[in-house]
C-alpha cells in the first residue's frame, strides 16, 4: 500500500518544511514566488534531496519560466517526474499532472473558463488513479476570503467522467480540507507558504 505525502504552495519557503516520508511524493505546483530559473532550480534541489522514491511534480500559477522558457526549466527537474498534461505510472498508480486554472490576475498557465480550459482537461484519460492539478474544481475546496467560490466548473465535470481515486490541488490557501465526490477523494493540499503541513494518505 504506497503512502502519498502532498503538498502545494511552498512559494519557496520549502526549506522551513517537515516533510513526512512516504513512497510517493507529489507537489502540486507553486513551487515559487515568482518562477525564475534559480528559484526553480533550488526546488528542484531540495525536492532530488528528499528521501521519496518517487516526486511527481506540476507547476503553478507563480512558477513563470515553466510556461515561458519550458525546455530550460522543466530541464532542471532532472530525475523528477514532472508533469504538464502528462500521465505517468508512478509506483504501480497512474498519475495525471496539469497545471492549468481559470484566468487568476495575471498569473502563469491561466485559460478562459469554458472552451480553452475544458479542451485541457478533455486530455485527462479515463482510469487515472491520482490526477494532480493546480487549481481546484469548482465546488471543494475553492472559496477564497471574500467567500467565493472560484474553482473550474469543467473540471468538476470531468471528474465525473475519469472518477480517479484521488484529486490532489492547491492554489487557493484558504479552503484546504478533504471531500468526497461519487469515488473520487478530493484533497486541497495547500501547505500554505509552508505554514501548513503535509498531507498524508495511505492508499
Amino acid at each position: 500500500m504506497p503512502r502519498l505525502v502532498a503538498l502545494a504552495d511552498t512559494h519557496g519557503y520549502h526549506a522551513k518544511l517537515n516533510v513526512p516520508d512516504g513512497d510517493v511524493l507529489i507537489h502540486a505546483g507553486d513551487l515559487t514566488q515568482r518562477g525564475t530559473l534559480p528559484q526553480l532550480e533550488a526546488v528542484a534541489d531540495w525536492l532530488r534531496a528528499l528521501p521519496h522514491r518517487h516526486k511527481v511534480i506540476i507547476a503553478g500559477n507563480h512558477d513563470f519560466a515553466l510556461q515561458r522558457d519550458a525546455a530550460n526549466a522543466r530541464a532542471l527537474f532532472h530525475g523528477l517526474t514532472f508533469l504538464e498534461d502528462e500521465l505517468a505510472t508512478v509506483d504501480g498508480l497512474r498519475v495525471w499532472g496539469s497545471p492549468w486554472q481559470p484566468w487568476f490576475h495575471d498569473w502563469a498557465f491561466n485559460l478562459r473558463r469554458g472552451a480553452a480550459i475544458d479542451e485541457k482537461w478533455k486530455l485527462i484519460p479515463a482510469g487515472v488513479d491520482v490526477l494532480v492539478t493546480h487549481g481546484p474544481p469548482h465546488g471543494y475546496g475553492d472559496v477564497v476570503w471574500s467567500g467565493e467560490r472560484v474553482g473550474c466548473e469543467d473540471l468538476t465535470r470531468h471528474l465525473d467522467r475519469v472518477k480517479p481515486r484521488l484529486h490532489f490541488f492547491g492554489h487557493i490557501h484558504e479552503d484546504r480540507g478533504e471531500w468526497t465526490r461519487g469515488e473520487t477523494r478530493i484533497v486541497n493540499c495547500s501547505t500554505s507558504e509552508c505554514e501548513l503541513p503535509c498531507t498524508v494518505i495511505d492508499l
